[in-house]
């Protein structure tokens, strides 16, 4: 289900913004392939042999004619991290609505509605060169209420924040995080990957170590796809700014557009694998579209691990 931005823009608070991207995948998953994450989602599992008859949710049959048990909060104990990119270049647009730093706040609010559907305990934490705000994961409604106020704090500071340089170091706050996170978690980072070639080796490393710590890993690249994959510009030139250092180059796109695509790909692959061998999922968001195939990765990350 595709959203109107201009739409959810007028909704406030967060939450409920939240609840309609969510309601709306939702939905779009009931006349799908994938119906079958609605129902879990609906804080029901599928009937396993076994199963004490007298928790089969018999209105949930009469829909679905299939067998679903309900879920008590027992049984839903995942504990879960959303660690966001605030650094600057994560206020970037050009083609799209939404800065990739509002799209990935929306996306982590909606994540946090889910997990506080499904019973999980969730927790916020906030970097750009280091960590700026931990939170640790609960499952309270009053906590989960206050990590919402964290995220409509950094929209309404959007704007201010935006001509600030802050660089990003994703490896130096993953580091950090895994030092501090004394129990086993899923980690959900949310990051534009807006650092140094040469710094990628240090991120993969930091991977690894929440991985040692035993740690999941779900990493969500956000971009802007026209833009910052397919340099998808008009004929001309173009004046580029780094907005975490503020140097700038003159480029004509469509003279190095096919060797920038090549490179871009070759690069991002050569991150996909690294991220494989680390055991850490990797996931692409493009500003441009709609939240429903990254939230499908977060489901079936979350189901893996049941």
């Amino acid at each position: 289900m595709i959203l109107d931005p201009d739409l959810l823009s007028q909704l406030t608070p967060l939450d409920l913004k939240a609840r309609t991207i969510v309601e709306g995948f939702i939905s779009g998953l009931h006349r799908s392939p994938f119906h079958g994450f609605s129902v879990e989602f609906a804080e029901h599992r599928p009937y396993n042999q076994g199963d004490d008859f007298k928790h089969v949710d018999w209105k949930a049959y009469a829909k679905t004619e299939r067998f679903y048990v309900k879920r008590y909060e027992a049984e839903t104990n995942l504990r879960a991290h959303v660690v966001l990119d605030i650094s600057s270049s994560m206020y970037f647009k050009h083609f799209a609505e939404w800065t990739k730093l509002r799209y990935a706040i929306h996306f982590a609010a909606s994540l946090i509605y889910m997990m506080h559907r499904q019973r999980d305990a969730c927790g916020l934490v906030l970097f750009d060169d280091e960590i700026r705000h931990i939170y640790p994961a609960k499952s309270s409604s009053s906590h989960v209420r206050m990590l919402y106020q964290q995220l409509e704090n950094q929209l309404s500071e959007e704007k201010a924040r935006s001509k600030e340089k802050r660089s990003s170091a994703s490896a130096n706050a993953l580091h950090e995080l895994a030092e501090n996170l004394k129990r086993r978690s899923l980690v959900i980072i949310l990051t534009d990957l807006f650092e140094n070639v040469e710094s990628h080796e240090k991120l993969i490393s930091s991977i690894r170590h929440l991985r040692h710590q035993r740690h999941e890993v779900l990493l969500f690249n956000v971009l802007e796809n026209r833009s910052e994959r397919e340099l998808d510009f008009p004929d001309g030139k173009f004046l580029f700014e780094d907005m975490e250092t503020g140097s700038e180059l003159e480029v004509i796109p469509a003279q190095v557009k096919k060797e920038y695509q090549k490179k871009v790909h070759e690069y991002t692959q050569e991150f996909k694998i690294a991220c494989n061998e680390a055991r850490a999922d990797f996931e692409e968001i493009d500003t441009q579209s709609p939240f429903d195939l990254a939230l499908l990765a977060y489901l079936n990350k979350r189901k893996k691990l049941k």
